[in-house]
């Protein structure tokens, strides 16, 4: 009896196990679902109270660490990542080990977080987060370079408990969205953050003293039930460009895994009043484009959108507004702004600077904010982080400026704040700093011989082509130059009887030595059609194993010389012949040496030639140089001077 009765507590305790395991399954499915649709209060809400019965795994440390990661709330997403590397080290993802870092960051623990950006630089080392971390190991230190340029303030009078961010002008006000509930409409619920829906907001703005005066709605005919932000303006005023929801004439639409995006819509202002928003043709529904911001002359739009082609999870990009409203292709701003995390907020300053936000770049921790100074024809020059208070270890975003006041606002959801984000103004401190100049240094060299040149002129030059310092290198090529810090230049380094050589060289925020080598390659003063380039290059002979015609190292280093003066002269057109000594049979060396002509003709192709200036031709033993025929006895030096390789010019 005792048995049976041991035997029933058993049978009860397995029965109550599995049950308990089936309803942590049916929680943890249910809590999937919420999570994979960005319902991430209402899936953390479920994973927490899983967690706390006792349940753990890799996968459910991780969605904890998310749901707090995509919420900003930095500190708890640090700590289920630390009990997810901790107890699951296999089973961490490289992109867990790069939040891990940036919550880490949030915290303020550069230490620890530059320690697991190691590891992350260790598993995905090709990712350009892992390589611009890789390259600026003193990042921290080159950030605080920046530091109290500016003063900034919390507008506490204008923001909320709510979220309140991304700020623009529009005729001496300041308009913005808000999560806040003026209690004139029913507000609805983000299950994201737990928070109700953006709608915009306007306050007007005190020239004098940059305060912002009463918060009022704005053109409530642009707000729906659902987001409203990032609005940016026409010059004239007339057009508004802005980010909502997929969502018009009531109705809300979803991509296949029933998630609303973000789409990028426009309004024209007639009379008082501003038309029905219409979206833009290269909207999608099934990936989002956000936050628009146009150039100073109104004939690009920039945003932030994970459209296909897009690096990490969301990318600047750019299309051309024609005269007559039409948009050509959306275009990718490239690697030089683009990393695989987020880059969002873009901003055109009137000068033409983009500021924008990033967390894939070496920063202070969550969203930074950078300007990218561009050149005149739009291209990005550099890239710099605008330092504390600008940016704080949360998110900072949302930048605009006033550039001929100093003047501007930016978003920021940093600590003892008044809600969610807030708005802050900034102003630029106008500091009398001593001139910083730094060193560049290095060797010119010879491309070929790699002796130094002592006759070379190098010269530091602006990106319009402007000779800032010029300098003669020393006897044994070294040369030294003194530019301000922190801009791009253009080493050039010249010499007449060799072509130039230049590197684009951004110069380091303060007073420390950058070394810059070039190597000239000696210049042809003069081609004609008929010359032999292997004479004039002084070419050492192009080898080929016996009975082979594949072109091996040491013969490559010399087809280098002759790619490099057909690049420098675009008009050159060349025919390799491949010339045999006697030895062997007639057919067969004529076959062989018409093998090797074109290999190496390919060859050169294969380094980005054009194949209609570049032909082969084999001649076999018909063209000897001497008179080492077949049956005459000749020495082996004999023999080696009818196996050569002959560069022939044929039009220039």
């Amino acid at each position: 009896m005792q048995v049976n009765f041991k035997i029933l507590l058993l049978t009860l305790f397995v029965f109550s196990g599995l049950f308990t395991i089936q309803a942590q399954e049916k929680e943890l499915s249910k809590a999937d679902k919420k999570f994979e649709s960005y319902a991430f209060i209402d899936a953390q809400k479920i994973y927490l109270r899983l967690a706390g019965d006792g349940y753990e795994s890799p996968e459910l440390f991780q969605k904890l660490g998310d749901s707090y990661y995509f919420n900003a709330k930095y500190e708890e997403s640090a700590q289920w990542y630390a009990k997810l590397v901790d107890r699951y080290p296999d089973a961490v993802s490289p992109e867990h080990l790069f939040r891990y870092a940036q919550a880490l960051k949030a915290l303020q623990n550069y230490s620890k977080s530059d320690e697991i950006m190691e590891a992350f630089r260790k598993a995905k080392g090709g990712d350009s987060r892992a390589e611009l971390f890789e390259e600026e190991p003193d990042y921290l230190e080159d950030i605080s370079y920046s530091d109290s340029e500016y003063e900034v303030e919390n507008l506490r009078r204008t923001n909320s408990r709510y979220s309140d961010f991304g700020p623009m002008f529009y005729e001496n006000k300041l308009i913005f969205s808000s999560s806040r509930d003026t209690g004139t409409t029913k507000k609805y619920v983000h299950k994201w953050n737990n928070e109700p829906f953006l709608d915009f907001y306007q306050a007007p703005i005190d020239r004098e003293t940059g305060e912002l005066g009463t918060v009022e709605r704005f053109a409530d005919k642009l707000n729906s039930r659902y987001h409203e932000s990032s609005p940016a303006f026409t010059n004239d005023g007339r057009t508004i460009y802005f980010t909502r929801n997929n969502y018009a004439q009531g109705v809300k639409r979803t991509d296949k895994n029933g998630t609303i995006r973000l789409k990028i819509y426009k309004s024209e202002k007639r009379g008082d009043s501003w038309s029905d928003p219409v979206e833009l043709p290269f909207n999608n529904d099934e990936y989002s484009v956000s936050h628009p911001a146009l150039s100073p002359d109104n004939k690009k739009l920039y945003f932030a959108s994970d459209m296909p082609g897009t690096t990490g999870f969301s990318d600047l990009w750019v299309v051309d507004i024609s005269g007559d409203n039409e948009y050509s292709e959306p275009r990718n701003l490239g690697p030089k702004v683009n990393t695989e995390g987020r880059e969002n907020f873009p901003y055109i300053s009137k000068k033409g600077n983009l500021y924008f936000s990033s967390d894939g770049r070496p920063g202070l921790g969550g969203l930074d904010i950078y300007v990218a100074a561009t050149r005149k024809n739009g291209d990005i020059a550099y890239i710099i982080n605008l330092g504390k208070p600008i940016n704080s270890p949360q998110d900072d975003f949302a930048f605009i400026v006033d550039e001929f006041s100093n003047t501007g606002y930016f978003s920021t959801n940093r600590y003892f704040g008044m809600g969610g984000d807030d708005i802050f103004r900034f102003t630029r401190t106008i500091k009398v700093i001593p001139e910083c100049r730094t060193s560049i240094v290095g060797t010119i060299r010879d491309a070929q011989t790699l002796l130094p040149i002592a006759t070379a002129t190098v010269s530091a030059l602006d990106l319009d082509g402007n000779v800032l310092q010029t300098t003669d290198v020393d006897e044994n090529g070294k040369y030294e130059l003194n530019p301000l810090c922190n801009t791009e230049i253009l080493i050039r380094a010249e010499e007449p009887e060799y072509y130039s050589a230049e590197e684009l060289v951004t110069t380091p925020l303060e007073n420390k030595s950058k070394t810059v080598d070039l190597n000239l390659e000696p210049r042809i003063t003069r081609i004609n059609p008929g010359d032999d380039l292997a004479k004039l290059l002084d070419l050492a002979p192009i080898y080929f194993d016996f009975d082979r015609f594949n072109i091996r190292p040491d013969a490559a280093l010399e087809l280098v010389k002759v790619l490099a003066v057909m690049e420098s002269n675009p008009t050159l057109v060349v025919e390799v012949r491949a010339h045999t000594d006697s030895r062997g049979g007639d057919a067969y060396n004529l076959t062989l040496s018409d093998k090797r002509a074109k290999a190496t003709a390919n060859y050169i192709v294969s380094r980005g030639i054009d194949p209609s200036r570049i032909s082969g031709q084999g001649f076999g033993e018909t063209q000897l140089k001497n008179e080492c025929s077949n049956g005459v006895d000749c020495t082996e030096e004999e023999h080696q001077l009818n196996r050569r390789s002959e560069f022939i010019v044929i039009e220039y």
